[in-house]
């Protein structure tokens, strides 16, 4: 499994072949497809993300020791971007999500490319996933 690190700048390399804002929310969007689908039995207010435009159900499993996320989104960006932070944060322990540093977010300037909603949005994915994490090292 390749590092976090690894994992950022792979994304960073394939959203800045893309000059154009337009192309890179296409790209974006095709990452929806890659996005582990969350079981309908979580698509329920306990698994709704607040603060984000659109609907995000966000789930968290510990397997081994380590984070597993599955997610689902009724807006095409919001998956896009979920299933970048899923790629991203997915098969890590607890601890290495608690302090993770998602610089890829800014070396890309998807922060500022963003509706002020979806900004909000992408925050609040984000603790979420984190708390999951901090829930499920309390737990093991």
């Amino acid at each position: 499994m390749s590092s976090i690190e690894e994992i950022q700048n792979e994304i960073i390399e394939e959203i800045n072949i893309f000059d154009d804002w337009m192309d890179k929310y296409n790209y974006i969007i095709e990452q929806a497809d890659s996005l582990p689908l969350i079981d309908t039995k979580y698509k329920t207010p306990q698994y709704l993300i607040d603060g984000c435009q659109s609907k995000v159900w966000i789930n968290a499993e510990l397997k081994d020791g380590k984070v597993f996320y599955t997610a689902d989104s009724d807006a095409i960006i919001a998956k896009g971007i979920v299933a970048f932070l899923i790629r991203v944060m997915n098969g890590r322990t607890p601890q290495e999500l608690m302090n993770l540093d998602l610089f890829f977010l800014d070396k890309i300037g998807l922060k500022e490319n963003l509706s002020p909603n979806r900004a909000n949005g992408l925050v609040s994915m984000i603790k979420q996933m984190k708390l999951f994490a901090i829930a499920l090292g309390a737990k093991k």
